[in-house]
């Protein structure tokens, strides 16, 4: 069973990710990005503590990636799971078509929402204060 904080964490973890790869969209100019392939290609999944290594050959913790508040001491790549890429994309979508939240949503989405809502909402504000 997972804990709810490591749930929110994640979803968190995956809407700074996402965010920050559509606005600094890395080109792969010889360097690995946040790209699977390349990053063991270059060797940097040790490094990374990549989640799909065994814990024992991932090193001491230590954060490989953060954006403003949030960090995380693995690789966000495979940290993030396609529950809160899922949760993550039908809440863009909601937002962008303009469909408004049901109350007929299961309880586990509403608060994903809430919590991508207040995420977004703080994007704003930084937004507007750095201009």
């Amino acid at each position: 069973m997972r804990v709810a904080g490591e749930r929110k964490k994640k979803l968190i973890v995956a809407f700074h990710f996402v965010t920050a790869n559509r606005q600094f969209a890395l080109v792969s100019s010889g360097r690995a990005g946040w790209n699977c392939e390349s990053c063991r290609q270059y060797g940097l999944e040790i490094r990374r503590r990549c989640g799909f290594l065994p814990e024992e050959k991932r090193g001491e913790p230590h954060i490989v990636w953060g954006r403003k508040q949030t960090q995380t001491e693995e690789c966000p790549k495979s940290l993030i799971t396609g529950a809160s890429m899922a949760l993550l994309e039908e809440f863009f979508v909601r937002r962008r078509l303009g469909i408004q939240d049901s109350l007929e949503m299961e309880a586990r989405k509403v608060d994903a929402f809430l919590i991508l809502r207040d995420e977004t909402e703080r994007e704003e504000r930084d937004g507007e204060s750095q201009h």
